[in-house]
């Protein structure tokens, strides 16, 4: 059941367990699983759900093809996290490789992961394939289930309230209450190559605004990954955004809710949007 037969059939990326193709990674997240968690967007996804946020990263072309042993070593180095996030695209069409990249990553560390997933969890124990199977087993949470734009929602972790998460092993199971609770929980953060990002599931509306606020300043927005946007950051003081700072609270109308603040290379940066 990886999408090559069935309603979803779609060309897929041929099974390679050596290699993942990737359309974004983030190094430091907090916002997608608990804790401080190294975060793959894949590029590819057959379920093309209406309203998706990042619609550039279902077509089964792009991103970027890396080796799976390199980026386990690049990803054991974090030594911040305490876990690793799979989102998308759709992990699942790429579970050989993901799988593959757990074992390795284990193999020097016990780093948590999770993973969204348009399938439901009874269709990959029913139907899955092998690989798709052997990658069930080494999440902790899964959030599973196509998203659907009418059921959209501001539960933790979820686009739309059809999604479950699911804690597969006990290790966040102490968690449980957690996902119940709501609002937005967005970071943003400047990166050593000069573009802000943002990461999260954002608002109704947030991805548009986004892109006009920067229209309005005159900044060319880059190319979004799912559930990360990118856009040149602008030396003008804007009423969307701050300069880098050396720290200090922020002005409480600068906050969107729930949103974090991170500290990169080049200071603290913080957009807010309605």
């Amino acid at each position: 059941m990886s999408g090559r037969k069935g309603v979803f059939s779609d060309a897929q990326w041929p099974e390679n367990p050596e290699v993942l193709h990737l359309a974004q990674r983030s190094d430091a997240c907090r916002v997608l699983g608990p804790g401080l968690r190294a975060v793959l967007w894949v590029q590819g996804c057959p379920f093309r759900c209406p309203g998706c946020v990042a619609p550039e990263m279902q077509p089964f072309a792009g991103g970027q093809e890396v080796k799976v042993s390199q980026l386990a070593e690049q990803i054991c180095q974090l030594a911040a996290i305490e876990g690793i996030t799979f989102s998308g695209g759709e992990p699942m069409a790429q579970a050989a490789a993901l799988a593959h990249l757990v074992d390795l990553i284990r193999s020097a560390r016990d780093l948590s992961v999770m993973c969204y997933t348009g399938y439901t969890l009874e269709q990959l124990q029913a139907q899955g394939t092998p690989t798709q199977k052997a990658l069930l087993e080494r999440i902790d949470i899964l959030v599973d289930g196509p998203f659907i734009a009418s059921r959209q929602t501001n539960l933790r972790w979820r686009g739309s309230d059809n999604q479950k998460v699911h804690f597969l092993t006990p290790r966040y199971r102490h968690l449980a209450e957690q996902v119940n609770e709501r609002g937005y929980w967005l970071e943003f953060e400047q990166n050593p190559d000069g573009t802000i990002r943002w990461m999260g599931i954002p608002p109704p509306g947030f991805r548009q605004a986004f892109e006009r606020a920067m229209a309005r300043q005159g900044v060319k927005l880059l190319q979004p990954e799912t559930s990360v946007g990118t856009a040149p950051t602008s030396r003008r003081k804007t009423p969307i955004g701050l300069p880098p700072r050396k720290g200090g609270p922020l002005p409480e109308h600068f906050y969107h809710r729930k949103s974090r603040i991170r500290n990169t290379s080049k200071g603290m940066v913080f957009l807010s949007f309605e």
